[in-house]
């Protein structure tokens, strides 16, 4: 089974497809509700594949602060260079969580298909763990939207940060005020998605009970 991570087949014959679509037909809720699920999960990897970069970018960012801070004014030109290296940097960045973005609307868009599954369901102690299933990741969902915008305000602020670097009468004051803006707007960033996480690991939690309560036979090697 696939997890949260904080990934089909084709009939050729006509009989084949014919059969098939019969069993599709006679797929109970739950079972439709788990196709359902692992859609979503696979509409995830894109999320998945954009962390290592991320962090990647965010280390190189620091590597070139340390030495724009090192160098002095009579370095202005090499400043301005690592500046403007640090600013293609955090480019990257957004481009990263603008596809991170895009594969977590793409999963919630899956998701959404869940309400009508559930409404299917006749079994009220299922149908309500169901719910709370759908509940807790559209609370997820929520989280990563925060997350987002308050990413995408503190990498602004770092791209305001490079900016001023390249500015020749630069004021210690205004290089002090940026830094603490920064630091405000990470701070935000790292507990939202601290959130994050952990609604993921209760929504994993919370669909392997559902998997066993509906008695779906189904691979959790990944757990």
């Amino acid at each position: 089974m696939n997890k949260l991570k904080s990934g089909m087949w084709i009939s050729v014959l006509l009989m084949s497809m014919v059969l098939l679509s019969g069993c599709l037909n006679s797929e109970t809720p739950a079972e439709k509700m788990h196709t359902v699920l692992e859609d979503a999960v696979a509409a995830e990897k894109g999320f998945e594949e954009q962390q290592t970069p991320l962090v990647e970018l965010e280390k190189q960012e620091k590597e070139l602060y340390d030495q724009i801070i090192a160098l002095s004014m009579k370095e202005f030109e090499e400043i301005q260079k690592l500046s403007d290296e640090a600013l293609a940097s955090a480019d990257q960045r957004e481009e990263h969580m603008n596809e991170e973005k895009q594969s977590i609307d793409a999963s919630k868009e899956e998701f959404q298909k869940i309400p009508d599954l559930i409404e299917e369901m006749e079994e009220e102690e299922l149908k309500s763990e169901a719910q709370q299933l759908y509940d807790t990741m559209m609370d997820r969902y929520e989280l990563h939207d925060t997350l987002y915008n308050q990413y995408s305000e503190a990498l602004n602020n770092d791209k305001q940060l490079y900016e001023l670097f390249k500015t020749k009468d630069l004021q210690l004051e205004q290089l002090e005020e940026q830094i603490t803006l920064i630091n405000d707007s990470y701070e935000q960033v790292l507990e939202t998605n601290k959130k994050f996480n952990e609604k993921t690991a209760d929504y994993n939690e919370i669909k392997l009970s559902f998997y066993q309560a509906a008695g779906l036979n189904v691979n959790t090697e990944d757990e």
